[in-house]
């Protein structure tokens, strides 16, 4: 019960970083001694302290660390990085005792923390919350285990299964199916990713911005699929400074601050293969109803949030259609929200 309680603190202090670690996992760390907590820490960002030397260093009376408990979300680390390995720090000061959540799928990992640490004699623990220690680094483990994103997939639709109603010649602008409370938990899901991505009729007709104007928390890095040239160089997406990537068959002249990559295969893969090689943990995907399809097609999706609003279209382009059923559903406002998880 108390090792529960300890790891449920160390999730809390992991999501401190949920904006700024990437791509290093969330991880937090809590060192108890005669059942009081005597040291906190958590990942900031990469390149910074991990969780465990953190909380080491929160410790005032050092001699104490040889008769404590540390608890730690994900298994320590064995390896010199951008910092030396938590495990030999951990060893050095001779804890008595570590519990960790879960262990680290990264291969300069991949137990080998464990390993350390019961070579030098420590009690270990491993598995204590461990269901809610993987949530907490879904994108992580993805990314590291499948060698491509975690892939969210996110769109607003109709009562009666509209995506988006017929247009006429020329006229542009979004057709807001759900209402605030629903844009605010969309700036949210936006801040929790670190790419987003959408195709180019929906950059024609809605001109997004695709930021997190709403919330606090950094902006995603902006993909556009554009493979005709379709998006007017005017739209948002490449006159307002901030970073995109241009997927496309046919590069053309554009703002420095716009990126192309030329697009020679398959689009899904161009667009999964730049996300892993520039590290981008998790991607969004926001539109249209065409780009879901494929993803969903392909199976290449982790989870799908799905919007209902209270209106009705009558006609126009269908919702994407997802199969199974919604794991979670919440009422934002005046919309539902529909969670599905792939199975």
């Amino acid at each position: 019960m108390e090792d529960a309680l300890y790891m449920q603190r160390c999730i809390e202090l992991a999501r401190s970083g949920k904006h700024t670690a990437a791509p290093n996992p969330l991880v937090g760390c809590v060192i108890t001694y005669q059942n009081n907590i005597i040291g906190e820490g958590w990942h900031h960002k990469a390149g910074d302290a991990h969780a465990e030397v953190n909380a080491i260093r929160s410790v005032k009376e050092k001699a104490l660390l040889k008769k404590a408990s540390l608890y730690v979300s994900l298994e320590p680390c064995a390896h010199y990085g951008s910092t030396p390995p938590c495990a030999d720090l951990i060893v050095s000061h001779k804890l008595k005792r570590v519990v960790i959540g879960c262990q680290d799928p990264f291969s300069k990992v991949n137990g080998a923390g464990i390993a350390r640490l019961n070579a030098a004699g420590i009690e270990t623990e491993t598995g204590i919350l461990e269901n809610e220690c993987l949530a907490l680094n879904k994108h992580f483990f993805t990314f590291h285990k499948k060698k491509r994103p975690y892939i969210a997939l996110k769109w607003a639709q109709t009562l009666d299964g509209f995506f988006d109603a017929p247009r006429k010649a020329g006229e542009k602008g979004s057709r807001w199916i759900s209402g605030p409370q629903a844009k605010t938990f969309v700036h949210n899901l936006r801040a929790e990713h670190t790419a987003i991505l959408i195709g180019s009729r929906t950059a024609i007709h809605d001109n997004p911005q695709l930021t997190t104007r709403l919330v606090k928390g950094p902006s995603p890095l902006r993909l556009l699929l554009d493979r005709e040239n379709k998006v007017p160089v005017n739209s948002k997406l490449f006159q307002d400074g901030a970073p995109t990537v241009l997927f496309t068959s046919k590069p053309r002249t554009l703002p420095r601050a716009v990126s192309q990559v030329l697009v020679k295969r398959s689009p899904l893969t161009e667009i999964l293969d730049y996300c892993r090689e520039q590290n981008k943990l998790s991607l969004l995907v926001e539109g249209g109803a065409h780009l879901h399809q494929h993803f969903i097609h392909a199976g290449l999706w982790d989870e799908a949030f799905v919007l209902i609003g209270p209106k009705e279209f009558k006609e126009g382009i269908p919702a994407p259609q997802i199969p199974g059923t919604a794991s979670k559903q919440y009422m934002l406002g005046a919309d539902l929200l529909l969670n599905y998880t792939n199975a």
